[in-house]
Parts: structure tokens; C-alpha cells; sequence
């Protein structure tokens, strides 16, 4: 009996010294639990082929900006023609100035941004205004001739495109818009001033060509003929530097 109790005892006091010395430990000496990296994968795509992969980076899963086709305008070196005689020699004829060259590439666009598919007289005044520093831009607007209200006046005109239509890069000349540079260069060349053909000559081609949209527009904005004609006194005057 006196065995036995010893026996408990002494299994009563080993475990005793063992639960001190856990209590006794920090926190410290305890093993932390392992650590899982989670690295990015790479997926099969068994559908684009066996060595096509998916990346599974968030850079990938960013929504892309939607692509805009960019609309743009060439400007030619020359203005067409269908006087024979001048596309035969066009070294005989005075050239076209800058200003006017630019106005006409800016006719062009014009005539795109309405989805029209030719480039008429409407056009080629709304690209003298969008060039806007010749004489004649100048004097459209001191004449109550804005851009703006050139555009409203082609659209009540002509209505508006299909918003499907897409215009060609270079929107073909309709037959009065061809006869308003033509009318132009010939009108330049019986002036006998030398020089070159300006934009103020691109005007008054379009003013010549009265059943033309362009001259209706000018017309109902307030253009005539004696504004018409202060315009050619103001260019013929001798010395004077126009565009």
C-alpha cells in the first residue's frame, strides 16, 4: 500500500515540473507555423494551341482604351483642274498659294466630318474659314460669315449624311466646285498682275457660280454682289500683298 501511494506520488510530482516548465516558456520559443508563398501561375489555353499561355498578372486583366481611327487630311501641292489647256502647261499659269492650297486640303476634311462624298462649293468655303488667316476668311468674317454658321447652313441645305457613310480620304469635286477653280485661275490670269492665285480668288470663284450651294449660303448669310465687287477693287489694287 505504502509502494503504491509512493509510485502516485512521484508520477504527480514529473508531471507538475513539466506543466511549470511549459508555463515558463515565451512566446518566442514556440515554432511559427510555415509561410506559403503564392506566386503567379500560368494557365493552359488548350483552345489558342498547346503553347499558348494566360498570364495571371493583373496588368493583363486592365481594360484597354478603345482604339479611334484617326482622321486625317492630306494636302496636295496643286489644285485640280479641267481647263485642258492649263493641265497641259501649267507652267503658263500662276500658281496657287499656300493659303489657298491649305484651304482647299481643309475643304476636304470639312466634307468628311460631314460624311459628305463629294467636296462642294459649301465645302470650299468652309475651308477657306478653317484656314482663317487670308484675306478673304478675314473679310467673310467681318462680314458676318463665321464657320459656324456656314456649317448650319449646309446642313438645312444639303440635310445630313448617313452616320454610317464613311467619305473617301479625297472627296471628288463636284462640277461647280471644279468651275469655281477653274473660273479662279482664269480670272487671275486676265488680271495680268503676275503672282499667284489666292484664296480671295477660291471666294470669289465660289460667288461666280450662282446656283452652287456655296454661293446660296454666302447669299443667305448676307453676301452680294457689291460686297463681292470691294473685294476684287481691294485685290487689284496695284502693290497691293495679298494672302
Amino acid at each position: 500500500m505504502a509502494a503504491g501511494n509512493a509510485s502516485l506520488l512521484s508520477e504527480l510530482h514529473t508531471a507538475a515540473t513539466l506543466s511549470q516548465s511549459n508555463s515558463r516558456r515565451t512566446p518566442e520559443s514556440f515554432s511559427s507555423p510555415p509561410t506559403v508563398t503564392l506566386r503567379p501561375r500560368t494557365l493552359l489555353c488548350p483552345w489558342l494551341g498547346t503553347n499558348a499561355h494566360l498570364s495571371l498578372q493583373t496588368s493583363s486583366l486592365k481594360p484597354q482604351p478603345p482604339k479611334v481611327r484617326p482622321l486625317a487630311a492630306t494636302v496636295s501641292l496643286s489644285l485640280p483642274t479641267a481647263n485642258a489647256e492649263t493641265a497641259s502647261s501649267p507652267e503658263k499659269v500662276p500658281k496657287w498659294s499656300w493659303r489657298a492650297i491649305k484651304s482647299f486640303g481643309m475643304a476636304e476634311l470639312e466634307a468628311r466630318k460631314l460624311k459628305y462624298p463629294i467636296t462642294g462649293t459649301e465645302a470650299l468655303l468652309m475651308g477657306i474659314l478653317v484656314e482663317g488667316t487670308s484675306l478673304a476668311a478675314k473679310f467673310l468674317r467681318a462680314s458676318g460669315i463665321t464657320l459656324t454658321k456656314v456649317r448650319e447652313e449646309t446642313v438645312k441645305l444639303l440635310g445630313k449624311a448617313d452616320m454610317f457613310f464613311f467619305s473617301p480620304e479625297h472627296p471628288p469635286l463636284t462640277e461647280e466646285a471644279q468651275r469655281a477653280l477653274d473660273w479662279a485661275i482664269d480670272k487671275k490670269v486676265k488680271s495680268g498682275d503676275g503672282g499667284e492665285t489666292t484664296t480671295s480668288y477660291l471666294l470669289l470663284g465660289i460667288w461666280s457660280e450662282v446656283n452652287s450651294p456655296g454661293h446660296k449660303i454666302m447669299a443667305t448669310l448676307g453676301f452680294n454682289d457689291e460686297k463681292a465687287r470691294e473685294l476684287e477693287s481691294l485685290i487689284s489694287e496695284p502693290g497691293f500683298d495679298d494672302d
